[in-house]
């Protein structure tokens, strides 16, 4: 028995043999060649079967799992479309007489670092849109099949280094339990679709393909992020019994979705969620959540190279203020330190690091990460209910702080001509023993 940790991606529990989805060898030979012109031809063969198949899978998508996910196909299809990647493609087939796959691998590097150096989120996250559809226009050059998971016929656990959309996209629950694989995080488009199929995933294992071997059982824990292969007869007695727990109470709370939340002697109680990105919302929204009581909004500043900028936080909270429309949405800012450590970020170490330099002492500390968050917000506010909430606040002077920046930035937006709603509630998260003690004052 192997236990390993991963991120816990999408809640279930999975039980089966193990299925390895192996990526295809792409390995070639670059060549000089005297015909270009039938290499530009073998290009754009490659290109339209790529098409072809895509257009299925986006059509697919569509059915399965809706208008949203099947966007992804959209941008795929359009890449392979795109004049700025294929004419240079082209260009170097007739200029350096190589063959198609040469050209293809040196212009799509090309492509992949440029946009993965963009200080812009969503234009790093296209460096893997053109990686995704790029290997697949390979595949076609070499004559290389890809696996295809659609075709997967007994009940299995996939395991892999990753899995791109099209992947997850053609998975059929009947068969496929579960998945794991060595990398991904939490709001990559495979974890986001394997929760709207309600498939079990953990990922970012790290070397989940180097343990566990082709028909092995495995257990795939969704809900706390584990991973246990070969487990003994009684582990998997045991993971039966909490996964039929944990159906049990989806079919309970599904029953209570739409029910009013009050207390026996009538009173309503506020019942709302808490999320991490924007694609939770979807989850608040469909079981009957009011609002959003907590957005933790570090994890947009986890598992990056840098801090995110002004506009990819604008881009997020107006987001999920969009999505929930006029009902309230809590966004903590940002609280790192303690256990949550950002590499790019140099913090001292220290005794005790939940009770330091962390959450609102940080953000008082750098108020230039402090505002330029601040700033994002306030311009989102105008798309729905906002409301702001300072975490790990020890004094009314901390307090007072955080609100005067506040306030100067929304004083600098207007200055600039930006809308900032002028309806936000500003709050703070007690979970100090001395602030709960003085919490009037701080009312007042």
């Amino acid at each position: 028995m192997t236990q390993l940790q991963g991120i816990a991606a999408s809640s279930g529990i999975a039980i089966a043999k193990v299925y390895r989805l192996e990526a295809p060898d792409l390995s070639f030979d670059k060549k000089d060649i005297d015909q270009p012109e039938q290499e530009v031809k073998r290009l754009h063969e490659a290109l339209d079967t790529s098409k072809s198949e895509l257009e299925k899978i986006k059509e697919h998508t569509r059915k399965s799992l809706g208008d949203e996910h099947a966007e992804i196909f959209s941008a795929h299809l359009l890449v392979l479309s795109d004049p700025e990647l294929i004419q240079p493609i082209e260009d170097k087939i007739k200029s350096e007489n190589v063959n198609a796959e040469a050209a293809l691998s040196e212009t799509a590097n090309m492509f992949i670092d440029m946009f993965k150096g963009m200080d812009n989120e969503y234009m790093r996250e296209r460096a893997a849109d053109i990686q995704d559809v790029t290997k697949r226009v390979m595949a076609h050059l070499l004559g290389v099949t890809f696996p295809d998971p659609a075709l997967i016929n007994e009940e299995v656990v996939i395991v892999a280094d990753d899995l791109t959309p099209s992947d997850t996209a053609q998975l059929n629950k009947q068969y496929v339990k579960g998945f794991t694989t060595d990398i991904g995080g939490r709001t990559s488009h495979s974890a986001i679709m394997a929760r709207s199929l309600e498939i079990p995933a953990v990922v970012g294992t790290k070397n989940i393909t180097s343990q566990a071997g082709k028909d092995t059982m495995i257990i795939v824990d969704g809900i706390n992020g584990d991973v246990i292969i070969d487990p003994s007869e009684d582990q998997i007695a045991e993971y039966k019994q909490k996964q039929d727990d944990f159906e049990k109470q989806k079919q309970e709370w599904a029953k209570l979705k739409d029910e009013a939340t009050v207390t026996s002697e009538g009173d309503h109680v506020e019942l709302v969620a808490n999320i991490g990105t924007p694609d939770d919302v979807e989850g608040v929204l469909n079981n009957g959540g009011e609002g959003v009581g907590l957005y933790r909004t570090e994890f947009l500043y986890m598992g990056k190279s840098q801090l995110p900028t002004e506009e990819e936080q604008f881009d997020a909270y107006s987001s999920v203020l969009k999505q929930m429309g006029d009902k309230p949405v809590v966004v903590r800012t940002l609280d790192i330190g303690g256990d949550k450590e950002l590499d790019y970020l140099d913090l001292p170490e220290e005794m005790n690091p939940f009770l330091g330099y962390r959450a609102i002492r940080l953000c008082l500390e750098r108020d230039d990460i402090f505002r330029v968050q601040l700033r994002a917000l306030l311009r989102a506010s105008v798309h729905g209910n906002l409301k702001i909430m300072f975490p790990m606040i020890a004094t009314l002077e901390e307090f007072r702080q955080a609100k005067a920046i506040l306030d100067e930035e929304r004083a600098n937006l207007k200055e600039e001509g930006h809308d900032v709603s002028d309806e936000i509630e500003v709050g703070m998260m007690v979970e100090i023993p001395a602030t709960a003690v003085i919490a009037r004052q701080f009312a007042k």
